[in-house]
């Protein structure tokens, strides 16, 4: 009896320090997850160099010291700052172009015309942190010129992913490829979006997706 108690006091032992580390991964997780919440908010409105460790920490309350426990070095949580922003845009979009009930340029067109409403109502603030930071540490820091270009063409492939998909229903051409119109529209817009900025309009940003995917792209 008292080797199969010892058994079951030593079975218990594991299950608590196992659920013990499980909880103590979930909080890992969620720290992790605000940290990158915060420093999307904070890069967008400050820039990469106006953005202070101390200032992201205070914003978590999380002890400075701690930090290395999720990221290496500023220049890191950048970089994977950097990924978790595109994330869901690219998760929005795909599910713009699954909609049974929209064909994909249908969808394309929705997607950007939602994105500048909620650009006006922001009063044209932040823009887009990719390019933001493409301008400001693209030619600085090789670890976020990766995240930034990575970020960038998974981006890019799923508006390729909805050209091909128009192309194959018959309403954007066929004479180029797919991915050369993602390309075009991509960077058009990333250039839109900085004249939105100084110009305080959305006026750029219409003119980009009503000359390309509304005219240029169209079959």
């Amino acid at each position: 009896m008292l080797l199969h108690g010892s058994e079951n006091f030593l079975t218990n032992q594991d299950n608590r320090s196992y659920y013990l580390s499980m909880a103590r991964v979930t909080q890992k997780q969620i720290n992790r997850e605000n940290l990158l919440n915060h420093g999307v908010a904070l890069l967008m409105q400050q820039g990469y160099h106006g953005t202070g460790l101390q200032e992201i920490l205070d914003a978590v309350r999380i002890p400075k010291g701690s930090f290395y426990n999720y990221f290496g070095s500023k220049e890191h949580f950048a970089a994977e700052t950097i990924a978790h922003y595109i994330t869901p845009y690219i998760e929005q979009l795909k599910q713009y172009l699954q909609d049974p009930d929209s064909d994909a340029l249908t969808a394309l067109q929705r997607y950007f015309d939602e994105s500048i409403a909620e650009l006006e109502k922001a009063d044209f603030k932040g823009g887009c942190l990719l390019g933001n930071l493409m301008g400001e540490v693209g030619d600085t820091s090789e670890l976020c010129r990766q995240s930034l270009q990575l970020a960038a063409n998974r981006y890019r492939d799923v508006v390729e992913s909805g050209l091909h998909q128009a192309q194959q229903e018959g309403t954007i051409r066929r004479d180029k490829s797919a991915r050369d119109m993602a390309d075009l529209l991509v960077n058009a817009w990333q250039g839109a979006l900085l004249r939105m900025k100084i110009e305080q309009s959305a006026a750029p940003l219409r003119q980009c997706c009503r000359d390309l995917l509304g005219d240029f792209f169209k079959a």
